[in-house]
């Protein structure tokens, strides 16, 4: 079985965000794989010690997202490949990423193709379902049990507190939600295997592709923090004075009634 892991380098969950110049500013910042990617890179692993097969993670990104393939790697998967777009694109959205993903895996021999099923930093969920658009081959969202029989998938898909199950054929791209499986940790053999298995980095031109062929398709006019929140209130008195005063604030002051 030839499985495809779309991996994405983000922001660590515990990062404190800062901006700069109406950027984020990535200057000391701790980057991890996207953790819903994490679901997608177990499940390939434990569907290769079931079926037999390689697995190939795919990153667009710049050099920065080596340490987490090599980190993909040390989990357990057989190569990986860099699409380094640093030089060629300065501002990317979902459609570019997607459009260079699925250039690259158009003439592979591709059974299955797993990504997270969004990515933490944007959360827009759409570059796996895009992917699949652009081959044209099936997708199932949110999944949370795979099951994989010769050229026949079952697949249990979230449905906002429910479940729903999908049977579909092979090739098939699906997306990791939480609760899929939990992912391991790179043990020691792993981390040290990691750094003998390939590597392949690649750019545009080795896809046939220029930058208009990836050009995005949104603008990001603004980044912004949300508001810090405001001191709570704590009211005194008699209940029927707390009452009156909390009501006259909810007026004057929150404009709420």
């Amino acid at each position: 079985m030839n499985i495809y892991v779309l991996l994405k380098r983000t922001f660590d969950t515990e990062e404190k965000i800062a901006l700069s110049n109406g950027r984020i500013a990535e200057d000391g910042a701790e980057f991890i794989i996207n953790p819903y990617d994490e679901y997608a890179i177990e499940e390939a692993i434990q569907l290769k010690d079931q079926h037999g097969g390689d697995i190939t993670v795919v990153t667009v990104g710049s050099e920065e997202s080596e340490k987490e393939l090599r980190t993909a790697l040390a989990m357990g998967a057989d190569k990986a490949v860099l699409i380094n777009i640093e030089d060629d694109i300065e501002d990317g959205d979902q459609y570019t990423t997607s459009k260079i993903l699925a250039q690259y895996l158009k003439d592979k021999d591709v059974d299955l193709i797993l990504a997270g099923n969004v990515a933490i930093d944007g959360g827009s969920g759409q570059v796996g379902p895009r992917v699949a658009e652009l081959l044209e081959i099936p997708y199932v969202t949110t999944i949370t049990k795979l099951d994989i029989d010769g050229k026949n998938a079952t697949v249990v898909r979230d449905v906002e507190g429910d479940s729903e199950v999908i049977e579909t054929t092979l090739p098939l791209l699906i997306t990791a939600q939480q609760g899929l499986n939990e992912p391991r940790y790179p043990s020691l053999p792993g981390i040290m295997k990691a750094k003998k298995k390939p590597l392949e980095e690649l750019e545009l031109d080795d896809l046939d592709l220029d930058e208009d062929d990836v050009e995005a398709k949104t603008k990001t006019i603004e980044i912004y923090l949300p508001p810090k929140k405001e001191a709570g209130r704590v009211l005194s008195g008699d209940v029927s004075d707390q009452v009156k005063e909390l009501v006259s604030l909810l007026h004057s002051e929150a404009k709420v009634v």
